[in-house]
């Protein structure tokens, strides 16, 4: 497993699909490669100050560390987004958390809403 670096990649990730939970965002975007699965992390400034975040960010990189990587479909990417709850949060309750995660049915990415009727099958107006 490696780590998302490039902001590029960080950016392609989010236009993906994606689970809530009150700790994290996981986001994820299927590659066309055949590469290992790539992970990365990040917190935002609404989310404290810089010793508060880093603080998410290790117990999410911790998170994944303990996780079998079983789990992670091959050939995807993904990205943890760190909310101010992870703070608080039993970490065993959020390590079932991103266990169903990626379990979990994800919405569909934008920009890809349901397919059109066929003309045939529209009614006339």
């Amino acid at each position: 497993m490696d780590r998302l670096r490039q902001r590029a990649d960080f950016l392609a990730v989010a236009n993906g699909a994606r689970v809530n939970s009150p700790a994290f965002v996981l986001q994820s975007r299927r590659r066309d490669d055949s590469g290992p699965i790539r992970i990365g992390f990040t917190v935002t400034k609404k989310n404290g100050n810089a010793p508060e975040r880093n603080r998410i960010r290790r117990r999410l990189r911790e998170l994944v560390k303990r996780l079998d990587p079983v789990s992670m479909q091959p050939h995807h990417d993904y990205v943890l987004v760190g909310r101010r709850d992870a703070l608080s949060r039993d970490f065993a309750i959020m390590l079932d958390d991103l266990r169903t995660a990626f379990t979990r049915p994800t919405r569909r990415a934008k920009g890809r809403g349901p397919e059109p009727a066929p003309a045939a099958s529209r009614k006339p107006d």
